[in-house]
């Protein structure tokens, strides 16, 4: 059964924010941060890539003509539902439901830039060999900690309406760049199909 792009994108809504609770709810420790970035990064392109697929070919299943528009259209719209629904509910719920997750997140970020920041300077002090650039190196590094002093990350927000607003353009990109490829593939069944049949 071929379902509408909107009721896909309410239940991609849905999924998505069962995936948010059960991190939150499961792994709001000191890997919070990290485990919500994996989430981000590997299960939910999957679960909307998959979701956009689906949708698209049960379309095709069903229809002898797929143009490059509906196909997009199949594909980008469940996407974006599911995709802006869960930004802003996302957004309203650490900003407003619960501000220390939020206060956390913003913790483990620092650190993690911290973290990263040691591994670099670890790593490139290991390979200079002249006193002059490891002094050079030095002197960067202790430049750069200064940003990670508590006057400097006090009040440091990675969770506001502006923040978000730029995830949720990148995340954009991909819908569309997802869509284009399924538009471009799935129409497939062109309007040769009917004049063929006619022939025959």
């Amino acid at each position: 059964m071929t379902k509408s792009p909107s009721t896909l994108g309410i239940i991609l809504f849905i999924a998505t924010m069962i995936i948010f609770f059960v991190v939150y709810t499961f792994f709001s420790g000191i890997n919070y941060f990290d485990i919500s970035l994996k989430a981000n990064a590997f299960v939910l392109p999957v679960l909307y890539a998959g979701a956009a697929f689906w949708s698209v070919k049960s379309y095709w299943n069903n229809h002898r003509v797929v143009s490059f528009k509906e196909a997009f259209k199949r594909a980008f719209v469940p996407m974006f539902i599911g995709g802006i629904l869960s930004i802003f509910s996302i957004y309203a719920f650490l900003n407003f439901a619960d501000t220390d997750a939020k206060k956390l997140l913003n913790f483990q970020y620092v650190q993690r830039q911290k973290s990263e920041l040691d591994t670099e300077y670890t790593s490139a002090r290991k390979i200079l060999k002249h006193q002059k650039d490891i002094d050079e190196l030095d002197q960067k590094y202790k430049e750069r900690l200064q940003s990670f002093t508590p006057e400097a990350v006090k009040g440091k927000d990675m969770l506001t309406a502006s923040h978000f607003s730029g995830y949720f353009a990148a995340i954009l990109i991909f819908y569309v760049v997802l869509s284009v490829f399924f538009g471009a593939f799935f129409r497939t069944r062109t309007i040769y199909q009917p004049e063929e049949t006619k022939q025959a």
